[in-house]
């Protein structure tokens, strides 16, 4: 049997397959639980190999995790509780669960749901319908998530302390089988949790709105709609006005620098990492002329270095900066530069595409401002905004029609086709945010997380400066690979930011929270997290002495 990926379970029949098994059962309750001697070989064959059968899983060559379930009396239970009868309900078929083992790189994977799966088939096969376990003390919750109960006096040694517990065919299916349909295969069930950047996780109702059928968008009921998104645009940001496009971030930044070539005029680009040196790129694509203030990445940009450049630089007429720099999570000063554009009548642009819904945002000095639908409004991307606060003409044969936000403005913003679906979307993710206390509950959450990073050892990212609470950055190490990491972290059904070019260059990975985020997921991909890298460094301590949790 196989789950669709590269694990694969079924009993185990094979010389090689016994040995390794003898090997994670020394590993696990030797090494990890002191259960039994130490010995020279590194190996463990439990007293009942002769008459057990092995359930396991394999990862081609490599054995993931293993069980045994035991029908013959004795149980090892037997041999550990007098009487175990008088404990065990009367008229059910029971069997034992012995040497529940998964190696530590393949916890938080399909790997325990595969093997519960295959338990459960062995089970029903030979009419079995009670099962009991000897649970480490170490691991209660997980075996009360699966639906174990307890009974008993615990049993065992100092260092290797066991509950016996029991489990019913009937609590199994209703208390087991949902609580791990989050770790099943992420491939097969669609479970992964998303912490990307974009596209974010959405909530159900936002996909529910988009769903509906598309309707002309010169029809009355769009026109309405399509209003009604931008005044909550405009509310939400404190802008005056802003025009929609159809497409993503970049598309919002080249309008800007379209209309900044309007103006003929020298300005400044302010950069400290991959998404100001973007706009740096687009700037020059539009042959404007500006002068360039790059800082280190991970690093602020001081109000003291942009006013000493404009000293130099008098005739600057524009500045143009992200807001979030989105590579590093550090948030830009952008009161501090708004004070100093004012102070000198600079018009000031910025790049607001990861902030705009993820902190508070005041645009009502701003000339020009990006935002997008898919990040930290929580809706679907494909949606580019660009707010303004002053009236806007066509600017006739100077700019290519779709980047030409004057004509956007003398249409009332719908000078092209548009659609119905991400408008609706957009309309009742902003109905959601209103709703909620979304600025607050995203600090809340971001603070509790750096600050379980940080305990466990991960080195953040400009931790010392203001930073987004929707972007974090985690810089791995010598030791471990962005990519190792990142790919095992999706086999466990959790999507983190790692595929940028500019953060594998860095063996950099992030977790944002830009989206419909949660604690608990949140909780479980910390594990697992901690649990790669651990395994990884080749670490002899494990980070935390349990085996799996759910």
């Amino acid at each position: 049997m196989t789950n669709g990926s590269s694990l694969a379970f079924k009993i185990a029949a094979e010389d090689w397959e016994f040995d390794a098994i003898h090997h994670l059962n020394y590993q696990t309750f030797v090494e990890e639980i002191p259960q039994h001697q130490v010995n020279d070989d590194q190996r463990l064959v439990d007293r009942f190999h002769e008459e057990n059968t092995y359930l396991i899983c394999l990862d081609g060559k490599e054995l993931a995790g293993m069980m045994a379930p035991r029908i013959r009396r004795p149980f090892s239970l037997d041999l550990k509780l007098p009487d175990l009868d008088r404990y065990l309900p009367p008229g059910r078929n029971v069997f034992e669960v012995r040497l529940l083992a998964v190696q530590k790189k393949y916890r938080h994977s399909a790997v325990l749901p595969g093997l519960l799966g295959l338990m459960e088939k062995y089970g029903r096969e030979r009419d079995l319908d009670t099962a009991i376990i000897s649970a480490t003390t170490r691991q209660l919750r997980l075996y009360r998530h699966i639906g174990f109960v307890p009974f008993g006096p615990v049993v065992g040694n100092a260092g290797a302390r066991f509950q016996p517990m029991i489990l019913t065919y009937e609590d199994f299916k209703s208390k087991a089988v949902p609580t791990l349909q989050a770790w099943r295969d992420p491939a097969l069930k669609g479970t992964s949790v998303n912490f990307l950047p974009g596209p974010v996780a959405v909530h159900p109702t936002v996909l529910r709105a988009f769903s509906q059928a598309p309707v002309s968008h010169r029809s009355k009921s769009f026109l309405a709609d399509f209003q009604r998104v931008r005044n909550d645009l405009c509310e939400l940001a404190g802008a005056s006005s802003v025009e929609i496009l159809l497409g993503s971030g970049t598309l919002a930044n080249d309008a800007i620098a379209g209309q900044l070539s309007l103006l003929n005029a020298p300005g400044l680009i302010l950069t400290n990492g991959e998404f100001g040196e973007r706009l740096a790129d687009q700037a020059r694509r539009f042959h404007l002329k500006f002068e360039h203030l790059e800082k280190d990445w991970g690093e602020s940009l001081p109000l003291e270095e942009i006013e000493e450049m404009l000293c130099f630089f008098p005739a600057t007429a524009w500045i143009w900066t992200v807001h979030c720099e989105t590579s590093t999570g550090v948030l830009n000063d952008v009161p501090g530069m708004q004070r100093l554009c004012a102070q000198r009548d600079i018009k000031l642009c910025l790049d607001c595409v990861s902030t705009i819904g993820v902190v508070p945002v005041d645009l009502s000095g701003v000339y020009l401002a990006s935002g997008v639908s898919g990040k930290g409004l929580g809706s679907l991307a494909g949606l580019a905004m660009v707010f303004h606060n002053h009236g806007m003409t066509a600017a006739q044969d100077y700019l290519p029609r779709y980047l030409d936000l004057g004509y956007y403005a003398e249409r009332q913003g719908v000078p092209f086709t548009h659609s119905s679906n991400l408008v609706r979307a957009l309309q009742c993710a902003l109905g959601l945010l209103r709703k909620a206390d979304n600025f607050a509950r995203k600090r809340r959450l971001s603070s509790w997380l750096r600050g379980e990073l940080q305990k466990r050892g991960f080195s953040l990212v400009a931790a010392d400066l203001p930073t987004s609470p929707a972007v974090v950055t985690v810089a791995l190490g010598s030791l471990l690979r962005t990519e190792r990491i990142g790919k095992r972290l999706e086999d466990a059904g959790f999507q983190l930011s790692y595929r940028s070019e500019y953060l594998l260059r860095r063996n950099w990975m992030q977790i944002c929270l830009m989206g419909n985020c949660k604690r608990r997921d949140l909780s479980r991909m910390l594990e697992a997290l901690t649990d790669l890298c651990d395994s990884a460094r080749g670490s002899e301590v494990p980070v935390r002495d349990s085996m799996i949790e759910v």
